[in-house]
């Protein structure tokens, strides 16, 4: 058989899409098998007949527009419309030429439910979602809010919708933000915490993640996803100041023997001056002056720890810091048969909270003699790191540290001491990450713990702003 033997509505009924032809008074002039069966009529009630007749209804349809478009402009046209009077959503093709139209049309309801349902699960992880879902667009105005988005900033949809992210920012929090927001406009997915300010003029403390929304390879806006973490931050905070109050206890026994000292001196020599009644010797009077000097000292030691302060970032130096807190220990040390050696190079200032800092001194000198019940030593080196930072290391001989557990150290309320809290650790990584510093820990079971700690010297972001712990 010859191809031109063929007939070509024979390969028409043949395919799989439905097909129609019009002609130019809307008649149809040929209708294929699977035609039929969706249009859910016979040949003989189609052929001939004017479509806008045989379906009355369509002609309140996007389709009736579509079709006479395609007539008038001789253009192509594929569309999606749902037919109500047969329940069925139809992909249409339609091809104009200077007699009618030719229509391919296919059933996409089974495909157009799964994506309903698609839909459907998206959206109601959105809506139902216990966190704060958003949606900006690239310049940051809200495209979309779930309600937990309205209950934690009092802002009804409507409100939010004619806004942009900036005025619920707190100023201090402005700049770290936007960096964090063009990031994920960039494509890079971002996690950090800001301060939002709610509609009746509450700061709230938040934890976000900000994601690239991609449609087609291309950035079109940002997700947003905010969790109100303000409990967890206040927490935080009543917990470190319990941790710090119970250091200033723990050192209560060796302060009073340190103070004890000093003033048995200057008893002493005040009893001799008494007995004697002779004029004092000046050297006697150096000496009590020398002493009562080292009260005020380490009773003014004793203060910072416990005084609540408003808290801002100055140049300091750490060598005195660590002066200041060895000699606190000095009797503790003494009567644990601990020998503390201090080599600290001319070290630059840096830029810090000196209170927060020797809370760090104190907690690691601490841990060290506590890690040496039988006596040992303890070396604490310090040099310049390169030109932007310092480098302290606190090494000791006590019982160390195994593997297993050095990775949890840290963590709220896990200790290797049997009185312990976990929290002086806890601690520790808080202020120094605050300060822009790293912590390193590494030991050996039997032979000690060496304590890294790196330092900036400076960090222009924090220049007078309060610190975010203790303050």
């Amino acid at each position: 058989m010859h191809i031109q033997d063929i007939d070509p509505y024979e390969i028409l009924d043949r395919i799989t899409d439905a097909f129609f032809a019009l002609n130019e008074e809307w008649k149809f002039t040929y209708v294929n098998k699977e035609a039929t069966r969706l249009l859910r009529h016979k040949k003989e009630q189609l052929l001939g007949n004017c479509i806008w007749e045989v379906f009355p209804k369509t002609v309140d349809l996007q389709t009736y527009q579509y079709y006479h478009m395609a007539v008038r402009e001789q253009i192509s046209i594929v569309f999606e419309e749902y037919s109500p009077h047969i329940n069925t959503w139809f992909e249409v093709r339609i091809y104009p030429s200077p007699n009618g139209l030719s229509v391919y049309f296919q059933d996409i309801t089974d495909s157009k439910h799964s994506s309903s349902q698609r839909e459907q699960h998206y959206k109601s992880l959105f809506e139902n979602n216990p966190a704060a879902v958003y949606s900006f667009d690239l310049e940051g105005n809200f495209l979309s809010v779930n309600h937990a988005m309205e209950e934690l900033l009092g802002y009804k949809e409507e409100e939010l919708l004619q806004m942009s992210y900036m005025p619920l920012i707190t100023p201090d929090e402005i700049e770290k933000t936007e960096t964090y927001y063009t990031n994920a406009a960039k494509g890079a997915i971002q996690h950090y915490e800001t301060k939002t300010i709610h509609k009746n003029g509450q700061i709230i403390e938040v934890k976000v993640t900000n994601m690239p929304i991609i449609v087609n390879g291309e950035i079109v806006g940002v997700y947003g996803i905010a969790r109100d973490i303000s409990r967890e931050k206040r927490t935080e905070k009543m917990l470190l100041e319990s941790e710090k109050l119970t250091a200033v206890g723990q050192l209560a026994a060796s302060i009073a023997h340190e103070i004890r000292n000093p003033l048995t001196s200057i008893k002493g020599f005040l009893q001799l001056y008494k007995n004697t009644l002779k004029e004092i010797n000046s050297e006697y009077l150096d000496i009590m002056s020398d002493e009562i000097s080292r009260i005020e000292m380490i009773t003014s030691e004793l203060l910072i720890l416990a005084k609540p302060q408003a808290h801002h970032y100055r140049d300091e130096r750490v060598e005195k810091m660590i002066e200041d807190v060895v000699t606190l220990f000095g009797s503790q040390a003494l009567m644990n048969k601990v020998d503390v050696n201090v080599q600290l190079d001319n070290l630059p200032k840096i830029h810090c909270i000196a209170s927060q800092l020797k809370q760090v001194f104190i907690n690691l000198i601490k841990n060290s003699i506590e890690a040496m019940p039988d006596g040992g030593k303890i070396t604490i080196t310090g040099k310049k790191h390169g030109s932007a930072g310092i480098f302290i290391q606190i090494a000791d001989q006590g019982v160390g540290i195994s593997k297993e557990l050095i990775t949890k150290i840290g963590t709220p309320f896990y200790t290797t001491k049997e009185k312990g809290t976990g929290l002086g650790m806890m601690t520790t990584f808080k202020i120094i990450h605050s300060h822009g510093g790293t912590v390193n820990i590494s030991s050996t079971v039997g032979k000690g713990t060496i304590v890294e700690l790196y330092l900036p010297i400076s960090e222009d972001k924090k220049l007078g702003k309060e610190a975010a712990i203790f303050g």
